[in-house]
């Protein structure tokens, strides 16, 4: 039987005005970014840190610190491949992967297979396995008034 590892992962970032915002990879032309030592792409590092904790390899903060000049500006994605690699000398795959984005805006509809194909093929995985929803705080709680997104997302690994 193989073994089946989940994990959970949460990520968010206030909004930046004159920053560029990318969620999963994908740029968002027109839409106020997110503040952060990285790209702040709250889409990849709430998988990162699902993978990192289905592993038991902590989060984010234990391998790539905020105060590290030579990761500024990094993107997600670069992260999320690192990550991949890591993984892989413990003799982990990811499988699969679901991740909800929380803000007001952007709509991703547009974007959502764009972003599935970016995930994926960081991952390795099919696109099949990888799912991008997105929800509206509509008005309420954190980050309801725009303020800033957040993301959740659950990882299989095999």
């Amino acid at each position: 039987m193989v073994e089946q590892r989940f994990g959970l992962g949460f990520d968010s970032h206030p909004r930046e005005i004159g920053r560029p915002l990318y969620l999963g990879g994908v740029h968002f032309e027109g839409e106020p970014g997110l503040s952060g030592h990285s790209d702040a792409d709250v889409v990849c590092h709430s998988i990162g840190d699902a993978l990192l904790g289905a592993a038991g390899l902590g989060d984010l903060g234990d391998h790539f610190s905020d105060t590290d000049p030579g990761i500024a500006g990094i993107a997600g994605l670069d992260l999320l491949a690192q990550i991949v690699g890591l993984l892989a000398e413990q003799r982990l795959h990811p499988w699969s992967c679901d991740v909800t984005v929380i803000a007001e805006r952007p709509k991703l509809a547009l974007k959502r297979e764009e972003m599935r194909r970016n995930i994926a093929a960081t991952l390795g995985v099919p696109v099949e396995r990888i799912s991008v929803k997105a929800t509206r705080p509509e008005g309420l709680g954190l980050s309801g008034d725009g303020a800033g997104c957040m993301a959740l997302a659950v990882v299989v690994h095999a």
